[in-house]
């Protein structure tokens, strides 16, 4: 089996990874070109909690309960009705979701009312279903 260098060709996978890694063909290193990236890169403690965040959202049923409030704030049997699931399975996402900060709840007398934490959420939802929804351009 073989892996692709940067330039498309293969090169044997006994290469160590920064063999591998190497620009194919070499070219003169420029420091200076890439020292500025390091003030952009993540730290790593927020990279890890990002990392959290977006592990998070790789559950299916968070996502649908994230889609409906985004909707309309809810309250959890109302939530287990549209979603065809129990109320017992949607408060354990929500407990979840509210751990992370992506939703947060109101009470109303007795009862309680579910909606996304803030605009920070909607949006990123927003996003990365547009991103989804767009037509391959290339």
């Amino acid at each position: 089996m073989s892996v692709y260098s940067a330039a498309n060709q293969a090169i044997p996978n006994s290469l160590s990874e920064a063999e591998r890694l190497k620009c194919n063909p070499p070219h003169p290193v420029n420091v200076d070109g890439v020292s500025h990236l390091q003030n952009f890169i993540l730290k790593t403690d927020k990279a890890q909690r990002m990392a959290e965040f977006f592990s998070l959202l790789g559950d299916a049923n968070r996502l649908r309960i994230l889609s409906v409030l985004a909707q309309k704030e809810l309250c959890v049997c109302d939530l287990a009705a549209a979603l065809e699931m129990s109320e017992s399975a949607v408060s354990h996402q929500l407990r979840t979701l509210r751990v992370m900060r992506l939703v947060s709840y109101r009470k109303q007398g007795r009862n309680v009312f579910y909606h996304l934490q803030d605009s920070h959420v909607l949006n990123l939802y927003q996003s990365v279903a547009e991103h989804l929804d767009e037509k391959d351009e290339g």
